[in-house]
């Protein structure tokens, strides 16, 4: 009888979850910034609850796709905290395992906070049957809207931190990925912290830091493709099982 026998080089180790990996990271890296920045950005004006719900008013249907596209990034931020999971378990399987769960916190905070862009949403959806004043709705929308930044910025974002801190430290550790990488994933945590505890520590904060100190994050897609096209060597120690892809079949020789 002929047996199989993998004849998979350690390098294969889970290239098709990488590839998945980066393209999900890709989209968020696309999807998010459009729907903060190009639709949030543009539609609410701080201080002026007017505009800003004439804004809103006049582009309901921008502002719920932004809302849209939010839901679809925190459910792609859960399928990243499970590949980062496989993908890094080698290296520490303890550390990884906590750094996707941060990232899930991250996640269901990010959902929780959402409920104030739908809040927003609504009211100005149904003024008109609502019965409430002008005034009433447009401090309800700003309300909601303050309710979602306090939320993904205040809360949200000092989780995340801590994701970028337990992944950058996976990265250093790594053989697989530049000691460089991992010191920029902990910049960026440093420069959300900052954001998050500032949301909640200080009145009226307004600065932006994690702005300038995201590029981890960018080089992060980066580097998972690279992974993806050379695919992953074996990490000193690693007792896990291996990722892979289907491995090739060869029969064996038959004895004579």
């Amino acid at each position: 009888m002929n047996y199989p026998t993998s004849t998979r080089a350690p390098h294969d180790a889970g290239r098709k979850l990488a590839w998945t990996t980066a393209f999900a990271l890709l989209a968020m890296a696309v999807m998010a910034p459009l729907a903060l920045y190009g639709v949030l950005g543009s539609l609410i004006v701080p201080g002026d609850p007017t505009a800003t719900v004439a804004n809103i008013t006049e582009s309901e249907g921008l502002f719920r796709a932004a809302i849209t596209a939010f839901l679809v990034v925190i459910v792609l931020d859960l399928f990243i905290a499970w590949a980062l999971y496989r993908l890094l378990r080698s290296v520490n399987s303890d550390l990884s395992l906590l750094t996707a769960w941060l990232r899930v916190a991250f996640a269901a905070v990010f959902a929780s906070a959402l409920i104030g862009l739908v809040d927003a949403a609504q009211l100005v959806g149904g003024a008109e049957e609502s019965g409430l004043a002008a005034e009433q709705i447009q401090a309800q929308v700003m309300t909601s809207l303050a309710s979602f930044d306090n939320g993904w910025i205040g809360v949200g974002l000092s989780i995340f931190a801590f994701h970028l801190f337990g992944l950058g430290y996976l990265l250093v550790k790594s053989v697989n990925a530049p000691a460089w990488l991992g010191a920029l994933l902990v910049i960026a945590g440093g420069g959300y912290l900052v954001d998050g505890v500032g949301k909640i520590l200080v009145p009226d904060y307004t600065w932006t830091i994690g702005m300038f100190t995201f590029v981890g994050e960018a080089v992060l897609i980066g580097w998972v493709f690279w992974r993806a096209v050379k695919g992953f060597a074996p990490e000193p120690g690693d007792s896990t099982e291996r990722l892979a892809e289907p491995a090739a079949v060869q029969p064996a020789p038959v004895a004579s």
